[in-house]
């Protein structure tokens, strides 16, 4: 039997290796900047914030960049253009939007602690945004952290018929324009699977995100 790590207030964190069964690493610490960021570079990222808790799950879902599965309804919704792209233009207001009820969805991890600091992330350069918009309203969207090659994406949501969809195709476009070589979405769901996530064993997920962590990318 694994035993959870009681954080406390040194920056560091116990081997990602270390997990219980359900991938929980730690508890405890901060969601500080330096933090987080030494978070991911080891593999590891929070899900709760009363008390923050640490994750790796074994196996990782990840988007392999040249896997991504277009349908020929999202090819045709893209060839069609209705939706206009940017980047880091309204970062908070996606987080929040991914944080707000759903159909299906009555509660959500993304507290206003996780706001807060998300939002810090961003203003230092390491979180991201991109966003869908049709007649100046934000429609859809999707965030994550970048540092070297890796994206860890975090939470996508849409307000228009394939929104979401339409965001993470203009994502991953941009992360193998730039140079990315790993897309981190921690674990499958049934719409990311379906979207052409894969799993990939926690030793192989650490060992490309040494690597990966490594390379002079720029969002």
């Amino acid at each position: 039997m694994t035993t959870v790590i009681l954080m406390d207030k040194r920056l560091r964190f116990p081997n990602p290796k270390l997990a219980n069964a359900e991938g929980l690493v730690a508890v405890g610490g901060d969601l500080s900047v330096r933090r987080l960021l030494l978070a991911y570079r080891s593999g590891i990222f929070p899900w709760t914030a009363e008390p923050v808790s640490w994750w790796s799950p074994d196996p990782r879902a990840v988007f392999e960049l040249d896997g991504f599965h277009v349908s020929r309804s999202l090819a045709k919704v893209i060839r069609k253009g209705a939706l206009e792209i940017t980047l880091d233009r309204a970062f908070r207001h996606v987080m929040e939007a991914c944080a707000a009820p759903a159909r299906g969805r009555r509660t959500t991890w993304i507290s206003p602690e996780f706001i807060a600091a998300y939002t810090e992330l961003y203003k230092q350069g390491h979180a991201h945004s991109l966003e869908c918009w049709r007649a100046g309203e934000l429609v859809g969207g999707v965030y994550g952290v970048a540092i070297g090659g890796l994206f860890a994406g975090e939470s996508m949501f849409h307000r228009a018929s394939n929104a979401s969809k339409v965001a993470l195709f203009h994502l991953i476009q941009h992360l193998k324009e730039r140079g990315f070589v790993l897309f981190d979405i921690q674990m499958l769901t049934p719409a990311t699977k379906a979207l052409g996530g894969v799993t990939i064993p926690r030793e192989e997920y650490l060992r490309r995100l040494a690597e990966a962590v490594q390379k002079p990318c720029s969002f």
